[in-house]
């Protein structure tokens, strides 16, 4: 039996640069590609497997494919929300052409499984904001969400019209203390950890009672293999699962932090992000993942906050 050749794009982005190492820890460095629209200037030719992609080039993807003998891919190339609201029609070209190009690919050859991450931006204003369902309204407000939701429905054609194994599952805000905030609504959460073992006061661009639900990196990362190696007949959600962790707000996180870091400031600027957040759930109900694949998180606001801070300030200590 061929062993798999795992094919990562969206390598560089918050997820992907700790999914790689995983996966490569999992497979082994020989049996994972990882991919990106440029090659990161500190990344050594000895490091890792890198190729060059852009997720709109199908010629260079098949390329790539063919190359290593690729039986898996985990699409994660995206524009996120915030950044998406910025070149909406770009965003939506990188995530919908980018993941359409994948699932044809895929197809051509004959990949064993596709994973495509979906986000808790497909659910709008009228979507119940509290312990919202896995089967509810969804009437998404931002391009990322409607390119998601998109990509969510092309996902589950694939899978009925063609056998396609495509797995998915819709994250919540991640928080990690290895790559810093990269254009997302949630990602005040990560940036006010990384003021706070700064030493710095946080500026938040969202209302201190804005609750959104969230999920610690190894939980994000533990829930994608967990999808991934379920077997096929539990996988009974062909658009993508909703999954979280934990819900919080920002005047929640805040007091969680200050318990260990007693003159942190924070201080609220709301901007356009805060009508986004308004427009997303304030918790979920990811009851159908536990079931149909055992699906249990392993971190808290506190357990998380203590996790964050230990981490970032050795980060600070190495970089002094």
């Amino acid at each position: 039996m061929q062993k798999d050749k795992i094919l990562l794009t969206g390598a560089l982005g918050q997820i992907g640069s700790e999914l790689s190492q995983t996966l490569r820890d999992v497979y082994g460095e020989a049996n994972v590609v990882v991919s990106d629209i440029r090659r990161p200037a500190d990344l050594t030719i000895d490091e890792v497997i890198f190729e060059e992609i852009n997720v709109l080039d199908t010629q260079r993807l098949g390329e790539v494919i063919a190359k290593y003998k690729i039986t898996q891919i985990y699409h994660l190339a995206a524009v996120l929300s915030a950044s998406g609201e910025q070149d909406p029609l770009f965003a939506w070209q990188i995530n919908m052409d980018g993941t359409l190009n994948v699932l044809d690919a895929a197809r051509e050859f004959s990949l064993h499984k596709v994973y495509f991450p979906s986000s808790i931006a497909v659910f709008g204003k009228d979507t119940p904001k509290h312990n919202t369902p896995q089967h509810t309204i969804m009437n998404p407000s931002t391009i990322y969400g409607i390119s998601k939701l998109t990509g969510e429905r092309w996902c589950e054609y694939y899978f009925r019209k063609y056998g396609l194994d495509v797995r998915s599952l819709r994250y919540p805000g991640i928080i990690s203390y290895k790559t810093p905030p990269g254009g997302g609504t949630t990602d005040y959460a990560v940036d006010i950890y990384y003021k706070a073992a700064e030493g710095k006061k946080f500026e938040c661009f969202l209302k201190e009672n804005t609750y959104l639900p969230m999920m610690y990196m190894p939980d994000a990362i533990k829930a994608t293999l967990d999808i991934m190696n379920a077997p096929a007949e539990k996988v009974k959600i062909r658009s993508s699962y909703n999954i979280t962790a934990m819900s919080f707000s920002p005047k929640e996180v805040y007091q969680t932090i200050q318990k260990q870091v007693s003159d942190f400031k924070i201080s609220y600027k709301p901007d356009f992000r805060q009508e986004i957040a308004d427009s997303w759930p304030a918790s979920i109900d990811d009851s159908v993942a536990r079931q149909d694949w055992d699906w249990q998180p392993d971190f808290d606001l506190s357990k998380m906050t203590d996790d964050m801070l230990i981490n970032l300030r050795k980060l600070k200590e190495v970089l002094v």
